[in-house]
């Protein structure tokens, strides 16, 4: 089965923080944990049916924390893409990295071009990485877009949209809508992380801070949404049977 048939899947990673202090250790230890948490969970997505893994590595409201952990943050980042890449493209994963790129150093973004290329071909599972992204912002710059091309907006429909918004973020091949949504860490927030996208994803929140998550959490968390019913709004195939035979027998 080809990525795009299969599940998006996107994450929210949080609580390297939190792990590092209940350790007594830094928080940079938690963010370099939270990195080998990373290539459990890209090595497992394959087999848990997951196409499109989307990972929320670093958003537009990070660059608030202290110089230090930002610089730390995006070193890890840097220095993933170089030690993963052919990693990456040998059990064909095509890496894209969705957000911002103005704002990153130009050795971060040779990087980023570097693995894009070496990994195109890819096709078992399609990760994208989220850095420098805002969703808010992302949904801004397609509007401002509409309005320098005098676009009405009553003429644009929903797929038109969704391009400009992957165009905003450097996406050339916008992914599918996000199917399940997952945030560890034991928040329950959306943190403007695809926004458009997860209008009727389903939500999963767990306890589990994300540098202990593991491919098994990431398969119990897939098994519980297909145990799940989505509606999408309308009423369930089951319900409307059953108003027809009772219809019916009336």
């Amino acid at each position: 089965m080809s990525a795009g048939d299969d599940v998006h899947v996107a994450i929210i990673l949080d609580g390297n923080g939190r792990w590092a202090r209940a350790r007594g250790l830094p928080r940079t230890a938690g963010h370099r944990a939270g990195a080998e948490a990373v290539r459990r969970v890209v090595e497992a997505a394959p087999a848990s049916g997951i196409g499109t893994l989307t990972l929320y590595a670093f958003s537009a409201d990070n660059w608030g924390r202290p110089p230090r952990e930002v610089s730390l943050l995006l070193r890890l980042l840097r220095r993933y893409l170089i030690s993963e890449t052919e990693k990456l493209a040998e059990r064909g994963v095509r890496l894209c990295v969705v957000g911002r790129r103005d704002r990153l150093a130009a050795t971060l973004c040779a990087a980023i071009e570097t693995a894009e290329a070496r990994t195109a071909g890819g096709r078992a599972l399609t990760l994208r990485l989220a850095v420098d992204y805002s969703s808010r912002e992302a949904i801004l710059r397609a509007a401002r877009v509409l309005n320098s091309e005098r676009r009405s907006t009553s003429m644009v429909t929903r797929e038109e949209f969704a391009s400009l918004l992957g165009r905003a973020v450097h996406d050339t091949t916008p992914a599918r809508d996000v199917d399940l949504l997952i945030r560890t860490g034991g928040e329950q927030r959306m943190s403007d992380f695809l926004l458009w996208e997860s209008a009727y994803a389903e939500l999963y929140f767990t306890r589990r801070m994300w540098p202990d998550f593991t491919g098994d959490d990431l398969a119990a968390a897939v098994a519980e949404f297909h145990g799940r019913e989505r509606r999408f709004g309308c009423v369930p195939a089951s319900a409307v049977s059953s108003s027809v035979s009772t219809a019916s027998a009336a």
